[in-house]
């Protein structure tokens, strides 16, 4: 695109409130808040969400503040057995309903069972936790209906959540989603990696419907690859798709690199122009972990090689972000990759 959409504050503005409060976010995945009372904390733009695992295993979205003097509860990921407000120590249940308020029997009228967080849309998709403000928004079920299928194989909602890590980078939030969807890149930036394991020459982009607002591409990996095939014990792939990978990138802003023995992902929230904030994550497919003889030191390796790979994006998006804003700058011709 022109240099201009990535630095113009009047764009990222019309982003934020055309794009960002109106689509599906994704805030991570069902195996980050695995147990009663875990949860994951995320922004919608300027809302602050709230995901928390409930007693009945069900998964809330819930307004991150406090319904008193709207502090903000909570940071981050962890578990809580209530939602207590760090300001006044007003308490909540897990379904967000105000159970305790100190001192306010005083007054008037006052009754607690009146109060509680407001709820924010959510939906479970695969394993994936996605939220909306927008109560018209197309049911994520309905909205990746043709993709469902391909990813369905995988079995992925039962991957091991190993890592979940917020990052923030110097760049454009769309520099690092464009940088997603091509695969031009991977034999340069991850030469290092995962470059010299996914022959260019094999990858494919199927066309879909602009509508449905996501965009994928599939990669064939060579079978020595260190990760990206599917263990021997894997019985629901079969044929080309033990060794094959799936890269959607769902807008805005939940990518995601789904193998047959982990997943990578990540979802991108835009601080301003030039600053985007990342949650990375990645799961593995269980077999791969109750097969190995020594699980901890390969959860080790895995995160460190993932870790490379993220270190290896970041200096191009960011390389990409500095350049985009040079006046002799222009875009090129795209290549079909």
């Amino acid at each position: 695109m022109p240099p201009e959409l990535y630095h113009n504050d009047n764009i990222l503005k019309l982003e934020q409130n055309k794009i960002f409060r109106s689509e599906w976010i994704c805030v991570g995945r069902t195996g980050d808040v695995p147990n009663t009372g875990n949860y994951l904390t995320w922004h919608i733009q300027d809302q602050p969400v709230l995901v928390v695992r409930q007693p009945d295993d069900s998964i809330g979205a819930y307004s991150n503040t406090c319904r008193h003097r709207m502090m903000r509860f909570l940071e981050g990921q962890g578990t809580c057995r209530r939602i207590i407000c760090p300001y006044h120590a007003w308490i909540y249940d897990l379904s967000g309903q105000l159970i305790g308020a100190p001192y306010m029997e005083r007054i008037e009228g006052f009754n607690k069972g009146d109060i509680k967080l407001p709820e924010i849309r959510s939906e479970i998709w695969e394993g994936w936790i996605y939220v909306t403000l927008n109560a018209e928004a197309r049911p994520v079920k309905e909205k990746f209906a043709n993709l469902h299928p391909l990813i369905a194989q995988y079995n992925s909602a039962d991957y091991v959540s190993i890592v979940l890590k917020d990052v923030e980078w110097k760049a454009n939030w769309k520099l690092l989603a464009e940088n997603f969807m091509e695969g031009y890149h991977l034999p340069v930036a991850h030469r290092a990696t995962v470059g010299a394991f996914c022959p260019l020459d094999k990858t494919e982009f199927p066309k879909g419907d602009p509508d449905e607002n996501f965009t994928y591409q599939i990669y064939t990996k060579d079978k020595n690859a260190p990760v990206g095939n599917a263990h021997p014990s894997n019985t629901s792939l079969t044929v080309r798709w033990r060794n094959t990978s799936v890269l959607p990138t769902v807008f805005p802003s939940h990518m995601f690199s789904l193998a047959p023995d982990h997943v990578w992902c990540l979802s991108i929230q835009p601080i301003g122009v030039d600053t985007v904030t990342i949650r990375h994550g990645a799961a593995i497919a269980p077999e791969v972990l109750e097969n190995h003889p020594d699980p901890e030191a390969f959860l080790e390796s895995t995160k460190a090689f993932l870790s490379q790979v993220q270190e290896e994006d970041r200096f191009v998006v960011e390389g990409l972000h500095e350049g985009s804003s040079a006046p002799l700058s222009e875009p090129g011709q795209l290549s079909w990759l």
